[in-house]
């Protein structure tokens, strides 16, 4: 398989649905124009991360995974022939959610995930968390490519990227809305690392309130064949201001280096994790771990 190209649209929102759709729309257009496979937008485009305090505002800004202004998206894919992961806040019983719909280069909806953790201690706590996480394999023109997503604060998660890892995922696609620091960055660069995945973020530019761009991509790759000691894994930060940003991922070399190297699923004891899936962790046992 050739190169892949994911576009990280760092855009701006507009004040509106349409204003956003037309937006959105330009810039996939300009996505195929500088070569993208993906093309792929910060955390809740349709509505430019923005979440209502009063209850019925926010539910009617809420679209459908069917609406208008999803499936607009799906048939530029068709027609550009490129795939297109558009974010949005999703029409949802009891509350909406925090959705990415991937579309494939004909304009088929294969993967539809929602945000598993919500910011429930900010005012993510007005909408429904997703159950789980999902992975599809994207027919690309460059060539099939498993493909899963997480959404900003699921990258804080270690158990996202790896659920992720375990059920097939080559890149990760990660929408996001929060400023990227170095610690956030890390994160991102750990899960490519012990995950032995791509990962492409894409952030809103500064201008947006509590965001800074620096959208970025890692390919997970910590060791390359005949280079001594380890590499940098970064492919592509973007600076603060508004723009596309390409992540070009060798997928030949990621999957052959998944093939060879230690990371991954080649030396986890998962029976030996049970305390990871544990509801509760007692207190005599935090304190008598601790006397040891």
């Amino acid at each position: 398989m050739k190169n892949l190209k994911v576009a990280l649209l760092q855009l701006l929102p507009e004040e509106t649905l349409e204003g956003n759709l037309r937006k959105g729309l330009e810039y996939c257009k300009k996505a195929k124009d500088m070569g993208a496979d993906i093309a792929l937008f910060p955390e809740m485009w349709s509505v430019g991360y923005n979440i209502p305090e009063d209850m019925d505002e926010l539910k009617a800004i809420a679209v459908s995974v069917s609406s208008a202004f999803v499936d607009s998206f799906s048939k530029l894919a068709n027609d550009l022939n490129m795939a297109i992961g558009i974010t949005l806040l999703e029409k949802c019983e009891p509350l909406p959610r925090n959705t990415l719909c991937i579309f494939d280069r004909f304009g088929r909806n294969v993967l539809t995930y929602a945000k598993v953790h919500t910011c429930d201690f900010g005012e993510e706590c007005r909408l429904t968390a997703g159950d789980d996480f999902y992975v599809t394999e994207l027919n690309t023109a460059q060539g099939n490519v498993k493909i899963g997503a997480m959404i900003c604060y699921d990258r804080e998660f270690p158990e996202s990227a790896r659920i992720l890892m375990l059920k097939g995922s080559e890149i990760i696609l990660v929408p996001n809305a929060c400023p990227m620091e170095i610690n956030r960055l890390s994160q991102l660069r750990a899960r490519a690392y012990e995950n032995m995945v791509g990962i492409a973020t894409v952030n809103y530019p500064k201008g947006k309130p509590d965001c800074n761009g620096h959208s970025s991509a890692f390919d997970g790759i910590a060791y390359r064949p005949g280079e001594p000691g380890s590499r940098d894994t970064l492919i592509i930060e973007a600076g603060e201001q508004e723009g596309i940003y390409m992540a070009d991922f060798n997928m030949n070399e990621i999957r052959e280096y998944r093939n060879n190297e230690v990371h991954g699923n080649a030396y986890r004891h998962p029976q030996k994790y049970s305390l990871l899936v544990s509801e509760k962790i007692e207190e005599p046992f935090i304190r008598n771990n601790y006397r040891k």
